[in-house]
């Protein structure tokens, strides 16, 4: 009887602080329409696995499987970035803008997507309306005040007013997240690009985990990076590569990348240096965004935009999850305007699904390296070198 295929998946989120278990029901739910869909047969258990993680039983194009999925966490360092107050965050606001200006980052992400670049003034631009909107409603609640005789009490009154709308602003942002966009952005452009030493000892212990997990003898080690997690997955396998780590068992999924949110930043020369590396090493590495995908920097060659590439450059190889092809017009029309949710659709069900599959990638029986071989670019990627080195 031929074992079951053995892969481990070691997934990075991005800048996200909400428990992991998130991720654990999205795959369980989504798992459940992909397998419906496409005929995978999927059963999620719990995992016996250092860190957060689950068990995926499969039956996948006719092979059984097994695979571990375990969450690299960072979510408390993401928790402790966040926590500013009103005032703290609209300082934040005026720190990160100039940064991004002042250094000519934001000219030249302009030259590549427009999208993430609106994505990433979106917050800038509800904070500011709020801030109007705060000072128009002191300014009125100061002068009624005045109007009806009370003298100087129109001023607390005033400052009163302006705070409460501000507050009313904070509790909102469950669902205009200007807030929590606002201190992504800020978290990346706090050390213009370089990775705060948190960070840098949380990558040290990834690394670690990932030599534990290859010692553990998979037939695949799949390391999965999404969003702002994309290029911290960057940094971990160079810095593994580097310390002789090669492995024909391990490779790299990127998706929904915002590489040059960072790389473009004039202090990012460590993530600029691992993007070089990984881009001409011995590991095959898939880069999957799509256009409607509005958060992400879409068929943008990470290395090649980040001015890291040279003629020797391999990786990765860029392709599209194309929403309108893989999405029926039913599924577009349901998730149009739903730009979060879009951003995360490369781990959900695709209805039409096409050669990427995310279920059939990290539960099925074949290597990345297997699924895609010989797979051609998409013709849309962008390559052009738009970040200085």
């Amino acid at each position: 009887m031929t074992p079951p295929f053995r892969r481990h998946v070691l997934y990075l989120p991005g800048f996200d602080p909400i428990p992991p278990r998130r991720y654990r029901e999205l795959y369980r739910r989504e798992a459940a329409d992909q397998a419906r869909i496409s005929g995978h047969r999927l059963r999620i258990t719990k995992a016996e696995a250092q860190g957060f993680a689950w068990a995926v039983h499969g039956r996948v194009e006719g092979h059984d499987t097994r695979t571990v999925i375990e969450v690299a966490l960072w979510s408390d360092i993401v928790q402790a970035s966040m926590r500013q107050g009103i005032i703290g965050t609209f300082g934040q606001l005026v720190r990160t803008a100039w940064t991004y200006i002042a250094t000519g980052a934001l000219s030249r992400l302009m030259r590549l997507r427009r999208g993430p670049v609106i994505a990433a003034l979106y917050p800038i631009a509800v904070l500011l309306a709020q801030l109007m909107l705060a000072l128009l409603a002191g300014a009125l609640a100061g002068w009624a005040v005045a109007a009806l005789g009370g003298g100087w009490l129109g001023l607390p009154v005033a400052l009163a007013a302006i705070w409460g709308v501000l507050v009313l602003g904070r509790r909102l942002d469950g669902r205009l997240f200007a807030y929590y966009l606002m201190h992504d952005y800020a978290f990346t452009a706090q050390h213009r690009g370089a990775y705060p030493a948190a960070l840098e000892d949380r990558l040290t212990a990834f690394r670690a985990r990932l030599q534990a997990i290859l010692d553990d003898g998979p037939d695949e080690v799949l390391v999965v990076g999404h969003s702002s997690g994309a290029y911290l997955a960057v940094s971990l396998l160079a810095d593994h590569l580097r310390a002789g780590g090669a492995d024909p068992r391990l490779s790299l999924l990127t998706l929904g990348h915002v590489v040059p949110m960072a790389s473009f930043l004039p202090d990012a020369g460590r993530l600029r240096d691992d993007l070089a590396f990984l881009g001409c090493a011995d590991l095959f590495w898939l880069d999957v965004t799509a256009p409607g995908d509005a958060c992400c920097f879409a068929l943008c060659d990470p290395v090649a935009v980040s001015g890291a590439g040279d003629p020797d450059q391999r990786w990765p190889l860029v392709i599209s999850a194309a929403y309108t092809h893989t999405l029926s017009p039913e599924r577009q029309a349901a998730l149009k305007n739903r730009w979060f949710r879009l951003h995360f659709q490369y781990l959900c069900a695709f209805d039409r699904p096409g050669d990427y599959d995310y279920f059939a990638i990290t539960a099925g029986p074949q290597t990345l390296a297997q699924r895609f071989a010989g797979r051609k670019p998409s013709p849309g990627r962008i390559t052009r070198p738009v970040g200085a080195r």
